[in-house]
């Protein structure tokens, strides 16, 4: 069981541990919004491994920030071309 209420140590700890279940690639990010939305409703973290093929000109920061708009994920950082959201 995830604490409710996570400092920054334990989240980090637990972001570590976990692996990438969701991969955008060449279809971008609308393809798994939903997809991050039904994994943070079972899960306190979720990461996310953006390919090469779904950047084109923008950033993963870019792109991370727009599938926590749009899934209503927060973004707790990216590393290289992967992003970690929370609830």
């Amino acid at each position: 069981m995830v604490k409710k209420n996570m400092n920054k140590k334990e989240l980090r700890k637990l972001s570590h541990e976990t692996d990438a279940t969701i991969w955008v690639g060449k279809e971008g990010v609308e393809k798994v919004i939903e997809e991050l939305k039904g994994q943070l409703r079972e899960r306190k973290v979720v990461k996310v491994k953006l390919l090469q093929s779904s950047r084109g000109e923008k950033s993963t920061e870019e792109l991370a920030s727009i599938l926590a708009e749009r899934s209503g994920a927060k973004m707790y950082e990216t590393i290289g071309n992967t992003a970690i959201f929370v609830r």
